[in-house]
Order: structure tokens, then sequence, then C-alpha cells
């Protein structure tokens, strides 16, 4: 189930310099949209950010070699099959995939990307891939972002995007953005895909930087479940078809306004990743203030985010807010305990670190019978800041899980 209303993909804008096309290649067994591929326009730049899990799936590994080429012809993306700890004949099924699109292109292999996503430790079947990749050709189009989204989703319950307009230099820019992501969601980043495709006319190294930014305050401030994936990828690719000057500096005043909404973007992606979490019934936005340094601040917010017991609460609308102040504890952040305050909503409910004395049971279960729900927490240590967005955590993420593979 969903928290709150899903995103309508049917309007996406066409990006200049890009197409895409979607099938089925036999790897879902319920005949649903398996398959990605996106064409891009020569010279695209290209950046990207990956999981920190040590255990890396092929095409991960094979992303992070093309990058250094900072230019990208075409994505390829399966869902379905992680493709990953399957030793070395998972990267040898990687490479036969990224040479068969290069192929088919006639672009060269280090410009084609990969991605995939599913259960881990089965043998991608990389010959259904390669077979469908003349059907993905013949169908490639501009706009096509709602068939794209379903095509990479694994237990997400709707596909995921958004778009923002800009200009550059008095030009029009264009962003566009997909992701999928429901369970084992944790920085960083988690499964989760999640792509942006632009016309800005921007130098791959100034890319590189502006997509860690966004990241940093986006994908990497989710949490469903605490589990982090062996296949995150976040990329941003840009054709330069827009008609402004090139930007080469990520500080560059000209590409403020193009932060702004990449930043943006990248936000509401993670925060659709999140109120669609595997069994979520409420979405939980977690604000830090006074920590020592930002820093400090994202952490104490992570560690409520992750807390199985705050989370179990939300889902009960249980206000107990010792569960809360407990995990602010732990975080391994110092902080003065009897300066702390914490509001649950607008309800004020930690004052000099014990209960305040407005505080009654009825006005916490008021704000914890909401979908959405505001836990803000005033460390009153210092000027640091984060906010950072999880779900509850409910009987039917345990059945989901529990029945994955069934």
């Amino acid at each position: 189930m969903a928290v709150g209303a899903p995103p309508d993909l049917s309007q996406l804008p066409a990006v200049a310099g890009f197409e895409t096309a979607a099938t089925h290649c036999g790897i879902k067994k319920n005949g649903a949209l398996d398959l990605l591929l996106a064409r891009m326009a020569a010279d695209t730049a290209v950046a990207g950010v990956f999981t920190n899990n040590r255990v890396v799936a092929a095409p991960v590994t094979l992303c992070r070699d093309h990058l250094a080429n900072e230019r990208a012809g075409a994505l390829l993306v399966n869902s379905g099959n992680a493709n990953a700890c399957t030793g070395p004949q998972g990267m040898l099924n990687a490479l036969s995939n990224a040479r068969a699109v290069a192929d088919l292109l006639e672009i060269p292999d280090g410009a084609v990307f990969l991605s995939s996503t599913g259960v881990i430790a089965e043998p991608l079947p990389a010959q259904k891939i390669n077979d469908a990749l003349p059907g993905l050709r013949d169908a490639l189009a501009p706009g096509k972002w709602e068939a794209a989204a379903r095509a990479i989703a694994t237990t997400d319950t709707f596909p995921k995007g958004g778009a923002r307009h800009v200009e550059i230099d008095g030009a029009p820019v264009t962003l566009v953005g997909i992701a999928k992501g429901s369970g084992m969601i944790h920085p960083d980043m988690a499964t989760m895909l999640g792509y942006i495709f632009t016309d800005a006319f921007i130098a791959p190294r100034a890319l590189q930087t502006l997509l860690e930014r966004a990241n940093g305050v986006s994908f990497n401030c989710i949490s469903v479940d605490g589990d982090t994936s062996t296949n995150d990828t976040c990329m941003l690719f840009a054709s330069g078809q827009a008609e402004h000057a090139l930007i080469e500096d990520p500080d560059d005043p000209r590409a403020a306004a193009f932060a702004h909404a990449l930043e943006s973007l990248a936000k509401e992606l993670a925060q659709w990743i999140v109120r669609d979490g595997e069994g979520a019934s409420k979405f939980l936005t977690l604000r830090v203030t006074g920590a020592p340094d930002d820093a400090g601040a994202k952490q104490v917010a992570m560690s409520v985010a992750r807390s199985s017991l705050v989370k179990t609460a939300c889902a009960g609308s249980d206000p107990n807010w010792g569960r809360i102040i407990a995990a602010v504890g732990y975080a391994g952040v110092p902080f003065d305990p009897d300066a702390t305050t914490i509001h649950l909503g607008e309800a004020l409910i930690v004052e000099r670190g014990g209960r305040a004395a407005s505080y009654t049971e009825e006005m916490g279960q008021a704000v914890m019978k909401r979908d959405e729900i505001e836990i803000s927490i005033d460390l009153g240590s210092g000027d640091g800041r984060a906010e950072v967005w999880s779900c509850d955590l409910t009987h039917e993420y345990v059945s989901i899980n529990a029945d994955y593979r069934t």
C-alpha cells in the first residue's frame, strides 16, 4: 500500500537527446515489463553514484568502470534478477549484454551502462535479454517514461517519476527522473535505482559533483528497513541539447537553478520510494536541529528513522516517545539530554530531557493516527540540521519479504 496518491507519469515531457523502450523479455513470470533500453545522443555526459555495500552486483562494477569514459550512449536495465553474487559468470553475462547493445546501436562498449534489480544469486538469463534487444531498438521513442518506470520495478506498487523545468542563460532546460524501490531501502543507498535525464549542457565532472550533492540530501536520506542493497545505482545523463553555453564548474552561478531543480527532483523521487515502502501505511519526516554539525544531525535522524521500535510504534499509532529519545541517545552524537526538546507533529512531548508538562497521551495519539507524521528533535547543542524520511513497519512488510521467492 502506498502513502499518498501515486504520481501520474503519463504527462512527463520528452527530453531532447533521449529515447526509451520497454518490453517483457521473460525474466518476470507474470508477463510484466522487465527490460528497459534508453538511447542517448552522441557525447551525452554521464555521472553516477552506487552502493556502498562491499558485496557488489556485476552491473555496478561495469558501470563504475565505464563511468571513467565520462560519456554514455545507452542504458539497459532489467528487473526480476539482480545479477549479484553470481560469480565470474555474472560479469560475463553483463559484458555480453553491454556488447550486444553496443553492436546493435553502433556505439562503443564503454558507452553502455547496465543495471539489474531483483532476486540475488540467481543466474541472469543474458540470452533472453539479448534476444529482446532488436525489438527494443525498433520501439525506441521519446517521452515513454511510464513504461520505462514500470520496466525497472520489482516489489513497487506504482511507477515513480517526476520532472522539472528551469532556464540556463535564458534557454529552457528539462529534467525527467524515474526511480524504483520499495524494500531493502537504507543509505547508502538501497535497493534503489534512479535515473535522471536532462538536456542541459554540463561537463561530466561538474555533473558528477552536482549529482553527488543532490544524492546526499535525497536518496541518502531515506530508510524503509535498514538494509543496503548490492545494486544501488543513481545516474544522471545530460545530452547537451539545450541551447546554452557549456557549464564546466558546478559552482558556476549559471548552474544554481539547475542544481536546485536536480535536488528537488531527487528528493521527490526519494520520497516516492519511501511512500511505497513495502507494507508502509505511514510516511515519516524526521527533522533534527541543534546538533553539533549537519553530519551529526543526519546521524541522529537516521538512528530514529531505522529504529524498528519507533517504526512499529508508528504502525500501531502508539505515541511511545521513550523509543524516540532512546534512538537519539544511541546515535553516537554528543548532546545534552537536558537541553533536548522533541515535537510529535505540533505537540511538544519532550522538554529539557523529560516529558513536557503540557503533553497528554491523547495529543500524541491524535498525531500518530495520521498518514503522515512529523518528528522534530532539537538537541540544543549546535547549529547542525538534517531532514530524512522513513515509513512505519507493518505486518505486511513481514509477509512480503517472507513470501518474496515463493
